[in-house]
């Protein structure tokens, strides 16, 4: 671990190697586990005002639930998160046949909103936790995402630069700058 303005970074960042291998998961990280989407408390007025956009592109199992819990709800460990299917998948998921897709990405691809979707989505296998005085920045580990592992050891890219995009939405280009010197020091 070490310390990048009032972030604690893990080194995994740096070792782990990881791509998204959609044709493989088909998207299992939106419809596997026992909780929503992390969402910021900022995330969660995001949320209420893009649904009617949003709408249009979910399923009507998405808007049931949604309708029913709210744009967001608070999940077992207190914090926000995006409802859930029958306590399943996502209520914001879509299918394109067999892979799960969001379905606020899609509006976002499609120029109808300006946020991509929840930035603990976006930084994905990375996961943020938020203290009083920092934010820890680590590695997750799962299963079901091997085959992104296996892909990013082949063509070479590590974590940090996988998810450089939603490391810089989060924490800022400069901080991201200062991570990549950071890395260029850890692999000498």
């Amino acid at each position: 671990m070490f310390q990048l303005g009032k972030t604690i970074v893990s080194e995994e960042l740096f070792e782990r190697e990881f791509v998204c291998n959609l044709s493989a998961c088909k998207g299992e990280c939106c419809v596997d586990g026992t909780a929503g989407a992390p969402l910021e408390e900022e995330e969660t007025k995001i949320m209420q005002d893009i649904y009617a956009t949003v709408k249009p592109f979910l399923r009507a199992e998405g808007i049931a639930a949604i309708e029913a819990q709210g744009t967001s709800v608070i999940g077992e460990d207190g914090g926000f998160e995006t409802p859930l299917v029958n306590g399943a998948e996502c209520a914001y998921v879509i299918f394109d046949e067999d892979t799960a897709l969001c379905g606020i990405e899609q509006a976002y691809n499609e120029g109808l909103i300006k946020w991509k979707k929840p930035v603990s989505c976006h930084l994905y296998p990375i996961r943020v936790r938020e203290f009083s005085d920092f934010s820890a920045v680590n590695y997750h580990k799962w299963s079901i995402c091997d085959d992104a592992c296996s892909l990013g050891k082949e063509l070479e890219v590590p974590v940090y630069k996988f998810v450089k995009e939603a490391l810089v939405r989060k924490f800022g280009a400069a901080w991201y700058t200062e991570l990549e010197q950071v890395a260029e020091e850890y692999k000498r």
